[in-house]
């Protein structure tokens, strides 16, 4: 697919990140190598906690400059200044209506008179309460959260400035969503999370070899390759599995959850299921995913899950893989006919999925393929980076 870049002049686009040691930047990283291939100039900036790395090491160059801060964020206000400061491009894009980054945006659109693209991939609110919540502190409460060290009001991106902040997401001259029900919600334009298929391309790894090198030889592999919680379903496999009761059948969990104990109490319950491999730079994820029989994408219905793209489904179906997944959220649209769906929350339906797609592997992995083609054209960084060059044009 040809990307043709507006030739305004050499644009130069800073990415306001709300968070670099999280998940939240990766959709920063895809907008940052999308834009970049239409040869703008390209920075990432935000806020990275202390004693923590950037979560992922993107696999392209990009510009990036990070401000410490502690874990809730409480030096947020002295740190601020740091950021805006340094922002100097033609067009601020900031990732999330957070305080940490859209808020941030908007004092530098008005100090600046750029324009700023807001993006919105996830419902921020969706895992505390949505719009059901409402902060009604009594006086004594109020002192509270505002005076002491701990306070929830000093937190930038607590859910009271994450309500404010959806407010004011019509003062952005453009917004972009990785979702239909985000885009039902804020409006926008679509913008779909791209994989880089030049780097995901099944044609440059040998399964076998990779199942190999890490140990999965003898295995059936199921993939989950991110963070579990619970309302990813990972739970739902691995009962799964429960129910098939054949030793050869793992799941395989690539990363684990940066965010609690999450995987202990999964091993505590399913150990003899689980196979788990650590963070890989991005540019060392096709060849860990070459090594799955099938990607499993098991979502259960929440707010949280209807809102988002799983980028777990890219990566399976770039890597011409099986993929499997619930039907919640814009996933049947994405898979479209190239992938297994079941209900959420079915276990029962996840076994008898996974056996029928090892009786017959073959047909399972020309359906991949199938995938892998709808990938590269509707869910690629050239497919981004097309849309995104409307959406530049029109802010400037």
């Amino acid at each position: 697919m040809k990307v043709q870049p507006h030739d305004l002049k050499k644009l130069k686009i800073s990415i306001i990140s709300p968070e670099m040691s999280g998940a939240g930047v990766v959709r920063s990283f895809l907008i940052a190598q999308a834009l970049k291939m239409l040869n703008y100039q390209v920075e990432i900036l935000g806020f990275l906690v202390e004693g923590k790395n950037i979560y992922v090491t993107p696999a392209f160059d990009v510009s990036i400059f990070s401000v410490a801060v502690d874990d809730n964020y409480q030096n947020f206000i002295s740190a601020s200044p740091k950021i805006l400061e340094k922002v100097d491009g033609d067009i601020i894009y900031a990732v999330k209506p957070r305080s940490s980054s859209f808020g941030i945006s908007l004092i530098k659109k008005v100090m600046s008179r750029r324009p700023l693209v807001l993006d919105i991939d996830d419902w921020e609110l969706s895992w505390q309460g949505g719009d059901d919540w409402k902060y009604s502190p009594n006086p004594k409460q109020l002192a509270k959260d505002i005076l002491k060290k701990d306070g929830v009001l000093r937190n930038p991106d607590y859910r009271f400035y994450l309500k404010l902040m959806e407010k004011l997401v019509s003062y952005s001259d453009a917004v972009t969503v990785n979702t239909k029900f985000i885009q039902n919600r804020f409006g926008g334009v679509y913008l779909p999370n791209g994989k880089d298929t030049t780097l995901f391309d099944p044609s440059k790894y040998n399964p076998e070899m990779s199942r190999s090198r890490y140990h999965l030889s003898e295995y059936k592999i199921l993939m989950f390759p991110g963070a579990p919680r619970p309302y990813k379903g990972v739970e739902d496999v691995l009962m799964a599995l429960d129910l098939i009761d054949q030793s050869d059948f793992k799941l395989v969990i690539v990363g684990g959850s940066p965010y609690d104990n999450y995987d202990d109490i999964l091993m505590e319950t399913w150990g003899r299921w689980i196979i788990k491999l650590p963070n890989f730079p991005a540019e060392k994820m096709p060849e860990i995913v070459a090594a799955a029989h099938v990607i499993v994408v098991p979502q259960r219905d929440h707010p949280a899950t209807r809102a988002q793209f799983p980028l777990k489904l890219t990566d399976g179906m770039s890597m011409a893989k099986p993929v499997l997944a619930s039907r919640v959220g814009d996933i049947p649209e994405i898979l479209g006919d190239t992938g297994y769906l079941v209900e959420p929350n079915s276990p029962e339906q996840i076994a008898d999925t996974l056996q029928l797609i090892f009786q017959d592997l073959h047909v399972a992995n020309d359906r991949g393929l199938q995938a892998r083609k709808r990938c590269v054209e509707l869910y690629s960084i050239e497919a981004m980076a097309n849309v995104l060059s409307n959406v530049i044009y029109q802010v400037m």
